[in-house]
């Protein structure tokens, strides 16, 4: 009887699919516009990831046998200081996204999805601790997204169905995928 779990490869499909959306965010954006704020009481996309970046090596380091809090983080310095570059930043991203990738790959039996993580001294299962961590990064992801449009305008390459273009792309995905006309089409 196989004991592996179906929950597993679909959380790190989402995971890749936010990891993704953020990367192309970003890669529409030049040094000066990762460091803008809409305004002083809101972050910057650096700010951002640099926080992202924090809570996965400090959640998924050991992430089966530590508090996902670390003592070594320093949660309030990532809203202070961004980087010193988009390359800097990006290799940190990678370096967070690096750390829950690893800890997901170690992951694969049933019983794992219930065994119990400590995220600030209080336990979760591996499913909710994961669900709430898919929860927080795709909340800022959006963010990441918003900003980098705000500042895009005109200029930004949607990264999904652009705005006005929904009912061609259903009629081109159902008639590709299925051989059918969309619903909405009348026979």
């Amino acid at each position: 009887m196989e004991n592996k779990s179906s929950f597993f490869p679909g959380i790190r499909k989402l995971f890749a699919y936010y990891k993704e959306l953020g990367e192309r965010a970003i890669a529409q954006l030049d040094e000066q516009q990762i460091a803008w704020r809409p305004n002083d009481s809101s972050n910057s996309i650096a700010l951002l990831v640099h926080h992202l970046t924090g809570n996965m090596l400090s959640r998924f380091t050991d992430f089966l046998t530590s508090d996902g809090e670390k003592p070594w983080r320093d949660r309030e310095a990532e809203f202070d200081a961004g980087y010193e570059s988009k390359t800097a930043m990006m290799q940190s991203w990678e370096k967070g996204w690096a750390a829950l990738f690893s800890a997901l790959n170690d992951l694969t039996l049933k019983e794992d999805e219930n065994r119990v993580v400590y995220i600030r001294n209080e336990g979760h299962s591996v499913q909710d601790a994961l669900l709430r961590q898919l929860a927080h990064y795709a909340s800022h992801v959006g963010q990441i997204i918003y900003i980098a449009k705000l500042q895009k305008g005109d200029a930004w390459e949607s990264l999904s169905i652009p705005k006005g273009a929904s009912r061609q792309f259903n009629d081109d995905k159902f008639s590709r995928e299925k051989g059918l006309r969309h619903f909405t089409d009348k026979a």
